[in-house]
């Protein structure tokens, strides 16, 4: 089960993941907030995965896709608080990767 938790303030899209982002709730990504950051034409956002507790190559790629959306705003997305074991995993996507929400907010700022 994945519980989806999303705040936009000050231009950024806050999103924040508890739970497995595996096959079977990565819908959840790419039919709700693709769709947003396509529509409201949204440049930034940040993934807090404080409280993911894993994800599987479904996930990753749902997390490419909302990558996707994000350059195709020219914008730019950051994951935080990321875990040691979740970190492995996202290495491929070559995404920024901040401490925090608040140092996430600076590193797409640049």
């Amino acid at each position: 089960m994945l519980k989806v938790d999303m705040e936009y303030e000050k231009n950024i899209l806050y999103v924040r993941l508890k739970g497995i982002l595996d096959r079977k709730v990565c819908y959840k990504i790419n039919n709700y907030i693709v769709p947003v950051v396509l529509k409201h034409k949204i440049k930034y956002l940040v993934f807090n995965l404080f409280d993911l507790e894993d994800i599987d190559e479904s996930g990753l790629d749902s997390l490419l896709n909302t990558k996707c959306a994000i350059k195709t705003n020219k914008g730019k997305i950051c994951l935080c608080e990321v875990s040691d074991d979740i970190r492995l995993k996202i290495k491929r996507l070559r995404m920024k990767v901040a401490s925090n929400e608040l140092a996430a907010n600076q590193l797409i700022r640049i």
